[in-house]
């Protein structure tokens, strides 16, 4: 494991395979926590995120950031300016859609690095608020969060139909 500095820098397009690599893997993380409620991996998963989160790099309103040590991508964030929410019943917020570090680098503060580093940056843009979501059990990231200052105000039920088949 190497002792350089961890870095943590906007992302580039050239940024999209490990995008995609972390991407998937939160894909995989999350459909391991609840199959029925989240969608599982394919072999397209990793390609269709990378070039998702690419897409977004341009954009002026989305945050996209790369922990990088020794020249790998070994966590991201990503977030977006969203204005009001009728269906969330909110106005304008910063989002946080997605934050992952590699498994084999937690609990060394990444994540928190990235939390706040996106924070900073949609303070910067002008968000209010910050709103996330995390699985509920995500015992890890609801720790980090909470650390950060978050508070739970709503709870996902989600309910199969009975007769449904699996995606």
């Amino acid at each position: 494991m190497s002792t350089s500095p961890i870095a943590v820098r906007r992302a580039g397009t050239q940024d999209a395979p490990a995008l995609g690599r972390l991407g998937a893997l939160l894909v995989s993380l999350h459909h391991d926590y609840d199959a029925q409620r989240f969608i599982a991996p394919t072999p397209g998963t990793e390609r269709g995120y990378g070039a998702f989160l690419a897409s977004e790099i341009e954009r002026k309103d989305a945050i996209i950031l790369v922990a990088e040590q020794d020249g790998e991508v070994i966590g991201y964030v990503y977030a977006a300016m969203e204005g009001h929410d009728w269906m969330a019943l909110r106005g304008p917020a910063g989002v946080i859609h997605d934050l992952l570090v590699d498994p084999t680098r937690r609990n060394k503060g990444i994540g928190g690095m990235l939390l706040l580093a996106a924070l900073n940056a949609l303070t910067a843009l002008g968000a209010p608020r910050v709103i996330l979501s995390t699985a509920m059990r995500n015992d890890g990231a609801q720790r980090l969060f909470a650390n950060a200052g978050f508070r739970a105000t709503m709870v996902e039920m989600t309910r199969e139909r009975p007769d449904a088949r699996p995606e």
